[in-house]
């Protein structure tokens, strides 16, 4: 669905350091279950030489995200924290030779639990709670901070930036307007004026009410979208339930099972959300939702 570099490939098919380090000294976690992306890093420091002994991780997420966090643990195994913590999210994404502009937050949130980890090493509070008021994307809790950080250490100038880098009004888009107000505060320290009337915003900036009905219509008609690619494969996708958020498909022929599985329903999971202007999550049925379905009248 997008297109990834071989290095990328590489990385999901074969991911370095992946699982649990059992002697861990240092552990950061970031993310969350419920919005999509969750990474666990963890470390051995060497106490006398702060140095980076060992790394490995686990996530949650798509085929970027699992690239991305197995790049990092190669990237700072070796090095000293202080380095470490040098490292920034386009270095990681240089390391997969480049990542798709949608998919740039999981880079970010690699960074992120690097320095979630070494915080948690020297005993130090590295804290993502939000405080009252700076909780700017709802949907993927991502605050004023990270967003301030992430648009100063990339250049970036529009609101689809944001969303590429860290998913922040992706989904329902009630708070496009509060990462207007940060990149028009950023970009005016760079000398620059944000206009919002130059950027062409994805479909998920033009929300609209759907009945229950033409919500589905519309889940099936990106099915339909996708499905002439798939069938090239000799692989198939079929809608088996919607449960609120919460889509349930079945992924048939050569689709199923496959190792690019997680990249493509991430992929059209990211079509629906633009389509559908709300952050819906693409399941993989099970037979737990297959009786439920069937259960209902």
């Amino acid at each position: 669905m997008w297109d990834y570099s071989d290095k990328v490939k590489e990385h999901f098919f074969s991911p370095r350091n992946a699982g649990a380090l059992e002697d861990a000294n240092a552990v950061g976690d970031v993310g969350s279950l419920n919005c999509g992306d969750a990474l666990r890093l963890m470390l051995k420091v060497d106490a006398d030489t702060q140095t980076i002994q060992d790394a490995r991780f686990q996530t949650f997420g798509c085929g970027s995200a699992i690239a991305s966090s197995s790049a990092l643990t190669e990237i700072i195994k070796g090095m000293k924290l202080d380095d470490a913590l040098k490292v920034s999210n386009q270095d990681i994404a240089d390391y997969l030779d480049g990542l798709p502009p949608e998919k740039m937050h999981c880079s970010v949130m690699g960074r992120e639990a690097l320095q979630a980890a070494i915080a948690n090493f020297r005993g130090e509070v590295w804290n993502d709670d939000h405080e009252e008021g700076a909780l700017i994307c709802k949907c993927f809790a991502i605050d004023a901070v990270l967003i301030e950080e992430t648009v100063r250490a990339n250049s970036l100038s529009t609101v689809e930036d944001v969303i590429n880098y860290t998913k922040a009004g992706g989904g329902c888009s009630s708070c496009h307007e509060g990462i207007e107000e940060i990149l028009v505060k950023v970009l005016a320290e760079r000398g620059e004026t944000f206009s919002p009337h130059n950027v062409e915003l994805p479909e998920a900036a033009k929300p609209a009410k759907l009945t229950n009905l033409q919500r589905i219509k519309r889940i099936e008609s990106v099915l339909d979208s996708v499905r002439p690619q798939l069938q090239r494969d000799h692989g198939d996708i079929e809608l088996v339930d919607v449960d609120g958020k919460t889509i349930y498909v079945n992924m048939t022929g050569a689709c199923a099972g496959c190792q690019m599985e997680a990249m493509t329903l991430q992929g059209i999971q990211e079509k629906l959300m633009a389509d559908l202007g709300e952050f819906v999550k693409l399941v993989p049925s099970r037979a737990g939702s297959l009786s439920r379905a069937a259960s209902r009248p």
